[in-house]
């Protein structure tokens, strides 16, 4: 058996730290580099219910997309939720190790599991990175649907293959409108706006897309067909990575015979719960008052 050190090295050449963010928070959160570790469970969120499926699992190492510690704390205390994370894991040996960003622009990274799992044809990075000659590392990437559909059927398309949440899958745009290329970025993408923009896609697929940069981005002016959009639950974006994730170090382990077991949580840990549809409420005719 591995000991962590041995794991965390393998799992750094995947997904190298150097090439997270500067803003962002990755590597290692506790863990004894000697352990030995015989069981990985991955996951997006490092929150309670992920740490006790770890717990009775018997996991030595847990893996997530989320960083615990995004900014500085001055406490770990059992009395804060992420305190009670960490003293969950030391007391029952159990190491953490975050892949965020450094994931995100991976080759293949995060939105190559969120293209795989709409069984998407890949052309390249939306946002190459310039640092990689071969031009296939980078944020969110270009694909080609496995056959042309409206947006609306696009919608229901990635509603039933991506993982189900509350929120399901919005749109903004023609619902008829039909959609051959499509732009996909896992978690949030509307800072990817002008990128998606200037790769003449069809349709942008990503998560958490506000108010007012989604409402300036189909209507920009100067472009007859701006991209339809489609608003995915930020979890629901990221999970493929998790299964994806884990068949890599499946591989790393197959090559050094390690034997490790990996396995893939399940818990839905997005932050919705529930969605209850919107009732028609203004009349044609309806042209004062507020909305409720």
């Amino acid at each position: 058996m591995p000991v962590l050190s041995e794991v965390l090295t393998a799992l750094d050449a995947l997904w190298p730290p150097e090439r997270a963010e500067g803003w962002d928070a990755v590597g290692t959160v506790c863990g004894d580099p000697g352990a030995e570790v015989r069981r990985v469970l991955f996951a997006v969120d490092p929150v309670q219910e992920i740490v006790d499926e770890a717990v009775k699992l018997g996991a030595d190492l847990l893996v997530t997309h989320h960083p615990l510690y995004l900014r500085g704390t001055t406490t770990v205390a059992a009395s804060t939720f992420k305190g009670k994370v960490v003293h969950t894991l030391i007391k029952h040996d159990i190491a953490l190790h975050v892949a965020h960003t450094n994931a995100d622009t991976a080759d293949p990274g995060v939105s190559d599991a969120l293209a795989g799992a709409l069984d998407l044809r890949i052309l390249g990075p939306l946002v190459p990175d310039p640092s990689d000659p071969a031009g296939r590392r980078g944020l969110g990437r270009i694909c080609e649907l496995p056959h042309p559909m409206t947006l609306a059927a696009l919608a229901a398309y990635a509603a039933e293959r991506l993982p189900a949440t509350a929120q399901g899958i919005r749109a903004a745009g023609d619902p008829d409108r039909e959609i051959r290329t499509l732009a996909v970025s896992g978690g949030s993408g509307d800072s990817l706006f002008g990128d998606v923009r200037a790769a003449g896609v069809d349709a942008f697929l990503t998560a958490d897309l506000r108010h007012h940069p989604a409402s300036e981005a189909t209507q920009t002016t100067g472009q007859s067909s701006p991209p339809a959009l489609l608003d995915a639950a930020h979890w629901a974006t990221e999970w493929p990575w998790c299964e994806q994730a884990a068949a890599q170090l499946d591989a790393v382990s197959d090559r050094h015979d390690w034997g490790l077991r990996t396995h893939v949580s399940r818990t839905v840990t997005d932050p919705w719960t529930a969605h209850a549809a919107s009732t028609p409420f203004f009349a044609p005719t309806h042209t004062t008052g507020a909305p409720r």
